[in-house]
Parts: C-alpha cells; sequence; structure tokens
C-alpha cells in the first residue's frame, strides 16, 4: 500500500539522537551512528519527529509500505514502562487518531494494563485553560506603565494554544520565535515584533510537533498570512524550527516568502537569510 511515512537523509543526520525521543512509536534507533527507519509498521506517517532534528534530514514521503501496526508497537514498546506507554497514548490521542487508541486500550487491558490518557496536555490548554482564550488587544487605548510599550498586539503566543483563524492573523506578517530569543536580545519588541502577529515554539522541549505542522500550514493557507519570519538561537536544535516551517510551506498549497534569522546567545544577529521567494 503507499501511505506516508517518514524519510531520513543519512547524508545529513549527524546521529544526535535529538528524534528518537519524538517518536512514541520507538520506529527510530540510532544505527552505526546514523538514524534509522527499524521497521515501516512501525511508523504511522505523522511526522513528530520531524520538529527534532535540527539537521532537517527528516521528511514525510509517500511510498509502498507496510500498514502501520498497532500491535507490534505496543509489543515493542511495553518492555519499556509506563511512562512511554502513556506518551504512546498521548500521541495518538492528540493526533485524533481514535480508533488506534482504543485498539491500545483493549491490547493492553488484554495484557492487564489499565492507562487511559482522559484528556490530552492541548485538548486541556485549549477548552480548560484562561490563558488560551483568544483576543487581540487594542494598542489605540495608550494604556501602558512601561518605558518602551510591549509590541504584541494578541493572545496566545505558544503554538500550542494559538487558533490559526483568530483574526489577528489574517493576512499579517507572522514571527514564529523560539522561546528563548526575547530574553537573548533586548530590543526584541521593537526589531522584530512589531507590526507583526507572534508565535512561540520550542523545537527541543515541545510534545506534539506534528499539531505544529497543521498550525503553520492552516497560517498559510487559511489565515492567508503575508510572510513569515522564522528566530531561532545558534543552538543547532533550534534549527529544528526553520525546518518545521519549510515542511509546513512544502504541504501548503499558497506560496509566501520567507526568512531565517539566527541569534548569538548574547543577543546578535549571527545570520539571516530567505529561505523561500515566492509569490504569494
Amino acid at each position: 500500500m503507499k501511505r506516508d511515512i517518514i524519510n531520513i537523509d543519512e547524508g545529513k543526520c549527524t546521529g544526535c539522537g535529538l528524534c528518537i525521543p519524538g517518536c512514541p512509536e520507538g520506529a527510530i534507533q540510532l544505527i552505526d551512528g546514523v538514524a534509522r527507519l527499524v521497521g515501516d509498521l512501525f511508523c504511522d506517517g505523522l511526522g513528530a519527529c520531524i520538529g527534532r532534528c535540527p539537521e532537517g534530514a527528516i521528511t514525510v514521503e509517500q511510498r509502498e509500505a507496510e500498514p502501520y501496526d498497532e500491535v507490534r508497537v505496543l509489543q515493542n514498546i511495553i518492555p519499556q514502562g509506563e511512562n512511554t506507554i502513556r506518551a504512546h497514548l498521548e500521541h495518538l490521542k492528540s493526533h485524533s487518531q481514535h480508533d488506534y487508541y482504543q485498539q491500545a486500550l483493549e491490547l493492553l487491558r488484554e495484557e492487564g494494563i489499565n492507562i487511559d490518557i482522559e484528556e490530552s496536555a492541548q485538548m486541556k490548554a485549549a477548552s480548560g485553560c484562561p490563558g488560551a482564550r483568544s483576543f487581540t488587544f487594542d494598542k489605540t487605548d495608550g494604556i501602558s506603565t512601561q518605558e518602551t510599550p510591549s509590541q504584541l498586539t494578541h493572545w496566545p503566543v505558544q503554538l500550542h494554544l494559538l487558533t490559526p483563524g483568530a483574526p489577528h492573523y489574517h493576512q499579517s506578517d507572522l514571527l514564529l520565535a523560539a522561546d528563548c530569543t526575547a530574553f537573548a536580545m533586548a530590543d526584541f519588541h521593537s526589531r522584530f515584533l512589531r507590526n507583526r502577529t507572534l508565535a512561540i515554539a520550542c523545537p527541543k522541549l515541545d510534545e506534539g510537533q506534528t499539531i505544529y505542522l497543521e498550525k503553520l500550514t492552516a497560517l498559510i493557507d487559511e489565515s492567508r498570512i503575508n510572510t513569515i519570519t522564522v528566530l531561532i538561537m545558534q543552538v543547532p536544535c533550534c534549527r529544528g524550527l526553520i525546518n518545521m516551517v519549510l515542511t509546513a510551506m512544502s504541504r501548503a498549497k499558497r506560496r509566501i516568502p520567507g526568512k531565517g534569522i539566527v541569534l548569538g546567545i548574547k543577543g546578535e544577529v549571527l545570520a539571516e537569510q530567505e529561505f523561500l521567494e515566492y509569490r504569494s
């Protein structure tokens, strides 16, 4: 059968292993110093590992592959303990893989293991947390207790929490910033955030990054953002954010200009490069 499945470019892989925790199914292992897909049947093709790779060595392609096998996946991860099982269940539920999720629960109960994920972290954040409520600031009110007024015009900004359909993103210029950048650069607001909408993420620590790909694609196609600027730190894992954006751009129907900016740990701009030059 032909289906979505990950592809690892061994020429780009440095063997850092950052992709392995991003695959709850255990489909990736380090073999002879490089990351390899150990079996088609372990890979669900959702690409949770993509944002973890600092070298852009992992992509999702469509090719002939064995069907994903939930039974074999569970046999592989059960010996690794409850935390690994929970991570797998959370992965299935947060990506709306309801059939596989129910199948996993039944198989686990047959093994005498009773674990259920009532609600994913992303679902809880979106439905129950007041901090996830979307709204736009009125910047004309002139109220500010700061010497330098904030240039933030909306809330929320964390990529898991934001809603691509929120009106403030429509035809805006988007800044996707790694979490640490605003702390490294003193003039972050005036230099990068002014006249832009904001989303923040960490490609190394954040879970559920396939949702990031879906949201970035929706921002391009549905919110029709005009441009996207990706601001990252110089550390290698941060490049996963640019790789994630490039993947979303390749999946989107629209083509927009994009730019990547790399900051040093003291806040200096080390590199700036347009990585896509298409007309919108």
